[in-house]
């Protein structure tokens, strides 16, 4: 049993504090019939710092992947009545990771599409749309509670596909260039391994929105134009062809990757902060419920930081998508460096914070619900530090 231990141990090599992963030594117990020099063995290779840290520490719950290399395991998400049986960084945990991200953004982005629609009327047509209240008031006037929800189905269906990318990727990426690194490096330079494993998920996450997107700008800010996605993408394909589809994939980069990468490196440094500062208690000492107040308050804090970082883009993504052959030269120089940082950025701090905030809690109960643990360390001991 040992063997196989060392051998499913050896394949899921991932720095410790990248995931608090919750104690499964009874598990292990009951597959390696309690043996405590199999154990030890197996969470001295989980956890590649065990040496850097103090003795206090090294006795972390073993990792869940010796668990599944014993049982065996199918490309499914097991049922959350079986806690502890998905293995770290096996199929099944990407494909949970994978799942909880189309819940995490698809929901999330389609809860918010009235907000959505002001701000893009907002940012095409300052003129008209002349704030937050009077957007709201105008579109309600001339096109009823419909208009608000205008877009909702290219929103669910664009916004699920590029959570699913950016989780299940981001989760991928993480583990992929910590290995690279080294444990020494991955741990040490832990901040930019979030920054790179975001970009890259983010990079395929975009490819996956793009169309969706497009339309979805169209059809909202061009009243008469489409009723939604049935008769939108005809209508868009016919208009701009294909290729139209990804005509705003580089501003979409613009305003994502940035996005992105401060959206899961913050919210890995705050939650951090949180439990360094905040909370009164050691992270595995803290119920599933203040966890994931963590998760919630972490994502609402990355939030604020991700709309400013990203909103000159996502001005030029809204101006690009309405405009027909308009090039982003065109579109700085109409809107001007001003409006193209502040337009319509107060309802987006609101609306992507309020937005990160939920995506996380989101993410983190379904981990939870299948017995993964929630993302984000707490901090390293200092002794641990200091090696």
């Amino acid at each position: 049993m040992a063997m196989v231990d060392r051998r499913s141990a050896e394949q899921s090599l991932l720095p410790q504090h990248l995931y608090n992963a919750s104690s499964v030594r009874s598990l292990l117990s009951r597959t390696s019939g309690g043996a405590p020099a199999a154990a030890a063995s197996t969470a001295a290779l989980y956890d590649p710092f065990a040496r850097f840290r103090p003795n206090s520490a090294k006795n972390v719950g073993a990792s869940r992947s010796s668990v599944a290399a014993a049982q065996g395991s199918n490309f499914m998400i097991p049922s959350a009545s079986e806690p502890g049986k998905i293995a770290m960084y096996s199929k099944e945990f990407y494909a949970a990771c994978t799942f909880g991200g189309i819940m995490s953004c698809g929901l999330t982005h389609t809860m918010v599409t009235p907000l959505d629609v002001v701000k893009c009327n907002i940012q095409i047509d300052p003129a008209k749309y002349k704030g937050i209240g009077h957007g709201f008031k105008t579109i309600l006037a001339e096109q009823g509670m419909k208009g608000l929800v205008k877009g909702w189905v290219p929103t669910l269906l664009g916004y699920s596909a590029q959570g699913a990318c950016k989780f299940g990727l981001y989760e991928f990426f993480k583990k992929y260039y910590s290995d690279l690194a080294g444990e020494e490096n991955a741990y040490k330079y832990k901040t930019f391994i979030y920054l790179a494993g975001s970009a890259s998920a983010e990079f395929f996450a975009d490819i996956a929105l793009c169309p969706m997107e497009a339309i979805k700008v169209r059809v909202q800010t061009k009243p008469g134009f489409a009723n939604g996605l049935s008769d939108g993408f005809t209508k868009f394909v016919a208009a701009d062809g294909y290729a139209g589809l990804y005509k705003g994939l580089v501003p979409l980069w613009g305003r994502q990757i940035p996005y992105t990468m401060m959206k899961f490196a913050c919210f890995e440094s705050t939650v951090e902060a949180l439990y360094k500062y905040v909370v009164p208690v050691p992270k595995k000492d803290c119920s599933k419920g203040t966890q994931l107040g963590v998760s919630f308050a972490a994502g609402y804090i990355a939030g604020v930081f991700c709309a400013i970082v990203s909103h000159p883009a996502d001005n030029l993504v809204s101006f690009l998508n309405n405009a027909k052959g308009a090039t982003v030269g065109q579109a700085v120089n109409q809107m001007g460096m001003v409006a193209l940082f502040t337009r319509g950025l107060p309802l987006r701090i609101v609306m992507i914070g309020t937005l990160t905030g939920a995506q996380w809690g989101i993410y983190d109960a379904f981990k939870v619900f299948v017995g993964l643990p929630t993302t984000g360390s707490a901090p390293t001991d200092e002794k641990a530090k200091s090696h």
